[in-house]
């Protein structure tokens, strides 16, 4: 569950607030009349009940529950799936075929990266063998999430994922890494990070995992995916799912999934699911039906991540066929997108009108993103009912329209966005993405202030995050 404990200092300062109080009460109490002396009984009731939740073992097991109920009041007065962003800026084409050719020269805005690599040096094929029928993995080291932030996920499934190939490690190892602000200065637990993107964590395999190495790319299909477990590679994936969350309210959130297997007798995956809701199973070889996965995977653009000993990288690029290019790759998730964005509806056309957007942004198109994510807004706006419940919690995972908006030069519907986002999707603004971008914005707009304040937020969600940091350091500020 969750922990969030305050620093010892805290508690004291709290404590002897609360002890100073109480006999300045006590002392009053003797004197007064009965009708004073029921309200100082009050009080005295309230000031014990704080002090006791201050008392540092009481804290660690109540705080969660305080915050988790001060979320669903929050949840209640502002319901998170009724916030809609709606782009207000409409730029000159000129402005944003110009600053997408500059935004091309330096493809990649400032981010933690890893140490460069060899490039791939096999040449891809597409091996004509014919698959089994099902293949199941063995030698996976289940792990789940439970018993540490909400949001570990990401590190759970690629810890799995890396001891599968040998790594000696578990997900504490990665969370604490690439999720620093998650624990406090006593080694508690907390839950600020919400979540962790896929180069985040292939950044930590390159640089803290020798003789690993890890791929990313969009528009993987099913076929891919039987291809690279039959011939024993699992495979990552990050998708959505509907789940009572945390605040007892069905929802939509995104989560990974470590693929080792498939049945095409039952049309299932099988998988490793790290997140276990109350009164499920365990998670460990659960299975889910084609047709679900496809419409979970469809959210994140059929992104997949393969990780793999550095040695069988020929291997694993000849297995990907035409997927190991990653121009390619791009490219096709466009066109599949393309595709069902004139095929399906409702949420799963929002969907694909959302993939159009991120792929062109991976290619660097952000005048075509821009169009892209403008209709996918336009289609989030107009979804409801049951069975097209809004998934608010989208920009969380994925930062392609603070890409396509802050390179096209509107500013203003990156901060429009972020904020839409930072304070009526979330309970608390503990999204460092979102205060990144919305500061790079806050910065060419002139507002140098907000600007740092917002790097500085995101820095107190992330410790010692570079991007932030530099950032800073630009602005001429000591963090």
């Amino acid at each position: 569950m969750r922990e969030i404990s305050p620093t010892d200092g805290l508690c004291a300062r709290s404590l002897n607030c609360f002890i100073m109080t109480a006999m300045q009460i006590l002392l009053k109490f003797q004197h007064a009349s009965m009708r004073v002396r029921v309200l100082l009984a009050v009080l005295l009731a309230i000031l014990l009940a704080i002090g006791v939740y201050y008392i540092p073992p009481v804290h660690e097991r109540l705080a969660w529950r305080i915050d988790s109920l001060r979320t669903r009041i929050i949840y209640f007065l502002n319901p998170p799936d009724q916030a809609v962003f709606q782009p207000t800026e409409q730029a000159m084409l000129e402005t944003i075929v110009a600053q997408t050719m500059q935004a091309y020269q330096t493809p990649r805005p400032p981010t933690k990266t890893a140490t460069p690599r060899p490039g791939p040096s096999a040449t891809p094929t597409i091996t004509s063998t014919p698959l089994p029928a099902t293949a199941i993995l063995e030698g996976i080291k289940y792990e789940n999430q439970q018993g540490g932030p909400y949001n570990y996920c990401g590190p759970a499934n690629f810890s799995m994922a890396l001891t599968f190939w040998g790594w000696n490690g578990n997900r504490d190892v990665i969370g604490k890494a690439i999720m620093p602000g998650n624990t406090n200065q006593q080694g508690k637990f907390v839950d600020k990070d919400k979540n962790v993107m896929p180069y985040e964590l292939q950044d930590y395999i390159a640089e803290n995992v020798p003789n690993i190495s890890s791929l990313i790319r969009y528009g993987g299909n099913m076929d891919l995916l039987k291809r690279m477990i039959a011939a024993g590679f699992p495979v990552l994936v990050e998708k959505g799912i509907y789940e009572i969350d945390l605040n007892g309210k069905y929802s939509w959130m995104g989560h990974y999934a470590f693929v080792t297997g498939y049945d095409d007798t039952a049309q299932e995956f099988i998988y490793q699911d790290s997140y276990r809701p109350a009164g499920a199973p365990p998670g460990h070889n659960r299975r889910i039906s084609y047709e679900e996965f496809i419409e979970g995977w469809r959210a994140f653009n059929y992104v997949f991540v393969v990780v793999y000993p550095y040695e069988r990288e020929a291997q694993v690029l000849t297995l990907l066929g035409n997927w190991a290019d990653d121009d390619w790759a791009t490219r096709h998730a466009l066109e599949v997108a393309q595709a069902e964005s004139s095929e399906l509806t409702g949420i799963d056309e929002y969907y694909a009108w959302f993939n159009k957007g991120t792929s062109h942004v991976a290619l660097f198109e952000y005048a075509d993103a821009t169009v892209a994510y403008d209709y996918a807004f336009s289609l989030y706006a107009d979804l409801s009912g049951d069975k097209s419940l809004r998934p608010y919690r989208m920009m969380w995972y994925q930062t392609g329209p603070y890409k396509a908006y802050f390179y096209s030069g509107r500013y203003a519907d990156v901060i429009n966005l972020a904020t839409t986002t930072l304070e009526d999707t979330i309970s608390k603004p503990n999204l460092e993405e979102s205060l990144y971008w919305r500061a790079r914005a806050e910065s060419m707009a002139g507002d140098t202030e907000a600007a740092i304040a917002d790097y500085r937020a995101a820095l107190k969600i992330h410790p010692n995050w570079e991007t932030a940091l530099q950032a800073l350091q630009d602005l001429g500020v000591v963090p």
